[in-house]
């Protein structure tokens, strides 16, 4: 299927590893011209490299204050425009009871507030050309405990949710993607390889973990004029692992 994305720009964040990383890869082979954002700068001039096409990068933490507004001037300097946005930047942090308004803070700032800010720093743009795409990697909507980015997540379906019925009539789609277990560093560092395993084998119905370019290839369709009536919605990419039915 020709996905009729060539020529297009995108801004991916959180682009140094694991979805992210996968995600730009599959964009750039896709033919869309890439602004890719993360902390560490050696990992993006190496998907650089691989990928084999040219990337505006842009080095920059994603916590720090004002980083929405930064990246998202350096990304129409570079490109011209941006008309797709892939939220990926963020990370999950159990929480005891005692938790910190610190923790709590950082949690939300992390996995909701720059995702937000960054989109609203680029929507004048994708109106004005009354065309674009924001893709959010997510997280699930099972809470086994206290976790920021758990609240921080359900924040990010809401908000695109509200988000998706105001903008839709300028032609722009906002969709989440809540990956299950996908290989990267966190699940690498987290979870022993026996772990894995038993999961795979007892509670992911496809008998699998997930790789990156799972992920990818829906980015790539809802990010495509193919997709362009699918807006506001939740799509895991979990092999089966949650049990919800919606």
């Amino acid at each position: 299927m020709d996905l009729q994305l060539k020529g297009r720009c995108a801004l991916v964040t959180g682009a140094s590893a694991g979805i992210g990383r996968g995600i730009a890869q599959a964009l750039a082979a896709e033919g869309v011209k890439l602004a890719v954002t993360a902390r560490r700068r050696d990992k993006l001039d190496a998907l650089q490299r691989e990928a084999g096409v040219p990337m505006a990068i842009i080095e920059q933490d994603f916590m720090a204050e004002g980083s929405p507004q930064r990246i998202a001037e350096a990304a129409v300097k570079a490109l011209g425009q941006v008309d797709i946005l892939v939220n990926n930047a963020g990370g999950s942090r159990a929480f005891k009871l005692d938790a910190s308004e610190q923790q709590w803070e950082e949690a939300l700032t992390l996995n909701f507030t720059r995702q937000r800010q960054l989109a609203h720093a680029l929507l004048p743009g994708m109106i004005e050309r009354k065309w674009g795409r924001i893709v959010n990697i997510t997280g699930k909507s099972e809470p086994e405990g206290i976790n920021g980015a758990f609240a921080a997540k359900a924040a990010m379906h809401a908000w695109a949710k509200g988000l998706s019925r105001e903008v839709g009539k300028f032609g722009i789609t906002v969709n989440s993607i809540p990956p299950g277990r996908i290989h990267s560093e966190q699940i690498l560092r987290n979870y022993t390889p026996e772990y894995r395993q038993w999961q795979a084998e007892h509670e992911i119905p496809v008998g699998r973990y997930g790789e990156p370019e799972d992920i990818a290839a829906l980015v790539c369709f809802l990010a495509s004029p193919k997709a362009g009536y699918i807006t506001g919605a939740v799509i895991p990419v979990d092999g089966g692992l949650r049990r919800y039915q919606f």
